[in-house]
């Protein structure tokens, strides 16, 4: 029963395990770029290695994630949690302990499929556990402690790749987990929804998604190969895609992914502003931390300070621009949100060797957090008005998962569509190039999504006065709604 105070000290306790198990799977989203051109170097990594190296996690966790909020609801959500806590904590020691590349990919996608069993059970958790009059306040709580952890993620990534070495990113999270677990298993009360047992499992459909987004991954990382198994890939990758949305409108009201929660033109065309903004956002963050590394020589503690900027601005600001939205209406912060990001990474174009960073680095990074303040707390709020309240979950995970897909799909692109070969972060000049065409490409993709929202956004709506879509810091997929997730 959700009858669990704050000011208890079960309360607090929910609250730090959820915090801790959500704070590492978000900072494993950002941490791992600030870290690659050191494992790149240890580990004789070609710049696909590095690709893989981010895309193993987010392919696993972009493709699970639904089905990890389902597991919740079905086997008890604290019991899911803690699975994916320990599942995560293990990844994350395999991933330290790595002597090859394909070692490291290989726990990076175990790493993802913790996190999907993690990351919608924490929200959910708080949602289940406390009391209708604290729950509001609790998860605004929830949502800024990991919004500040965040913020402080890049800055100690950065610190430990350059004091006691990369595998600490990872190894970090071994003791972080298990205290995590330890607390949950003591302090927080089991929930899950009955209701949930009595329909089919959408396992098929999950597996079909997942590779899906595996295969055509695969073919884009590794088409300048120009091998017949890219082709193969490739066209794997369709029909797994194809087959997923026939599954999907079969099982109807089973789905993994109901395909009617489409009906609403709002809903899909808030999805595809989602889409291109966060391949812009993925791309961007991948690209830009080697960049400040291989090109103008910072180091890694440097560069992870250097993009604290959008986060401490997210933190600072989203609640007034959700206040804002709410007397405008949507369009108008969908529409000019993507077009002052897709200034602020031309900006970059000033980033190159020896820049300065209160003069080239600093405006670019400002001007990209205002862009993002200004879309997505009016995007999260518009996705969750779209739906009726009974579908928030739902429509909130959906969201969340096609903005994991789009980063996913963007570091898989566009070193393919800029022209890196496999060599090209070892080399400043080559790669400023590649980073500089790619930041132009990022840019386009957001005036791409200016247009949707433009063209689409139409329904005025009401604001979303859920703490979690305007107190946090992920810059790498909106924030989650638990309710029903």
């Amino acid at each position: 029963m959700a009858d669990v105070r704050i000011a208890s000290p079960q309360g607090k306790w929910i609250l730090l395990t959820t915090v801790l198990g959500s704070s590492m799977a978000l900072l494993d989203s950002t941490v791992v770029n600030v870290a690659l051109p050191r494992i790149g170097r240890d580990l004789g990594a070609d710049l696909t290695a590095l690709q893989w190296t981010v895309n193993a996690y987010t392919l696993t966790l972009a493709g699970l994630i639904l089905l990890g909020g389902s597991l919740g609801d079905r086997y008890g959500r604290r019991w899911i949690f803690v699975i994916g806590v320990v599942w995560f904590a293990v990844a994350s020691l395999l991933c330290g302990l790595a002597l090859t590349t394909g070692a490291l990919v290989a726990s990076r996608a175990l790493q993802g499929i913790g996190g999907a069993l993690l990351v919608p059970g924490s929200l959910a958790l708080i949602q289940a556990s406390f009391h209708p009059d604290d729950r509001g306040r609790a998860v605004g709580l929830w949502s800024g402690y990991g919004g500040i952890g965040a913020a402080v993620g890049p800055f100690l990534g950065g610190w430990l790749v350059d004091g006691p070495g990369w595998r600490w990113v990872f190894l970090l999270n071994v003791p972080l987990a298990l205290l995590c677990a330890t607390i949950a298993v003591r302090h927080v009360p089991e929930s899950g929804d009955g209701r949930a047992k009595h329909g089919r499992f959408d396992v098929l459909g999950a597996a079909l998604g997942a590779l899906a987004l595996a295969f055509v991954t695969y073919a884009l990382i590794e088409a300048r190969s120009g091998s017949v198994t890219v082709v193969v890939s490739a066209v794997v990758g369709v029909a797994a895609g194809v087959a997923f949305v026939y599954v999907e409108r079969r099982r109807a009201e089973d789905a993994m992914m109901p395909l009617d929660i489409f009906a609403s033109r709002q809903f899909t065309a808030v999805n595809l502003v989602t889409l291109c903004v966060y391949a812009a956002f993925g791309g961007f963050f991948f690209l830009s931390a080697l960049q400040l590394q291989v090109v103008a020589g910072y180091s890694a503690l440097g560069a992870g300070t250097a993009l604290l900027p959008t986060t401490a601005l997210m933190l600072l600001l989203s609640a007034r621009s959700g206040e804002l939205a709410e007397r405008i209406g949507p369009r108008l912060p969908l529409t000019v949100g993507p077009l002052v990001c897709a200034a602020g990474m031309l900006l970059m174009l000033r980033v190159g060797a020896g820049a300065s960073y209160v003069t080239d680095v600093l405006p670019a990074v400002l001007v990209l957090g205002v862009g993002m303040v200004t879309l997505v707390a009016p995007l999260t709020a518009t996705v969750l008005a779209s739906v009726g309240t009974e579908r928030a979950g739902l429509a909130s995970g959906v969201n969340n998962a096609a903005a994991r897909a789009a980063g996913l799909v963007a570091v898989a692109a566009l070193p393919l569509v800029t022209g890196m070969g496999e060599e090209a972060y070892r080399s400043g000049a080559v790669f400023d190039g590649a980073f500089r065409r790619a930041m132009v490409v990022c840019a386009g993709v957001l005036v791409a999504g200016a247009v949707v929202a433009f063209a689409t956004v139409r329904r005025p709506v009401p604001g979303c006065r859920r703490p979690e879509c305007r107190t946090h810091g992920s810059v790498m997929s909106p924030p989650l709604e638990g309710e029903r997730l």
